[in-house]
């Protein structure tokens, strides 16, 4: 299974991110969220930010299996508990490579005959499992959210995120520039679309 963009790459870059965090701040990204983040969306937030994932190519298909039916459970309300209660949903997605995440998400689409995020209201953990899972959907529906006329501002800071952090696999999965052509403006559209472009300029100079 061939992902669209370089996982080893981003563990190594969010790990260089906390580092900085830590340097800047002189306290973890942990220590912000458990003390700015409520609830169960706490939980989920500092597990993600703090876990350690196998990445190897390795995928055990009948635990990715068995795990697409616990958070089926769980997503149903099989037991009248929200899903961020779970600690089982938490452990999954703050500890399963996103080979395996990737392979589960594509057990639940077939044994359902919906996709995972079909059972999520919008939010924090339909937001984490999108962007692990399916990263590309991710990363265009918030791009997309940003370049709305009428996007708020918090929407529109994410246009310079994306593009500067995730430009290659907006230009392997064909982002389509003209958004950003017929959104933004002057010096800023020009380097947002030099960003996704860049790529492709270094390959044909190769």
């Amino acid at each position: 299974m061939a992902l669209p963009i370089d996982i080893e790459a981003l563990d190594k870059a969010f790990s260089g991110a906390r580092k900085a965090y830590h340097s800047l701040f002189d306290h973890s990204i942990e220590e912000d969220l458990a003390a700015h983040v409520k609830d169960s969306e706490r939980k989920l937030l500092v597990a993600l930010v703090s876990a350690y994932r196998y990445e190897g190519p390795n995928v055990k298909e009948d635990a990715a299996k068995s795990e697409a039916q616990i958070l089926y459970n769980a997503l149903n309300n099989a037991d009248e508990t929200k899903p961020l209660d779970h600690e089982d949903v938490v452990m999954i997605l703050a500890t399963r490579s996103k080979l395996h995440l990737q392979a589960l998400y594509q057990h639940y689409n077939k044994t359902y005959d919906k996709t995972l995020t079909q059972d999520l209201e919008e939010g924090i953990l339909k937001d984490a499992i999108e962007c692990l899972c399916t990263p590309e959907a991710y990363f265009h529906r918030v791009l997309d959210a940003a370049l709305e006329q009428d996007a708020d501002e918090e929407s529109k800071g994410a246009v310079s995120r994306v593009i500067v952090t995730q430009k290659e696999l907006l230009r392997k999965d064909g982002y389509d520039p003209n958004k950003i052509q017929d959104t933004l403006l002057g010096f800023y559209k020009d380097f947002m679309l030099g960003l996704i472009a860049s790529g492709d300029i270094q390959e044909n100079n190769s």
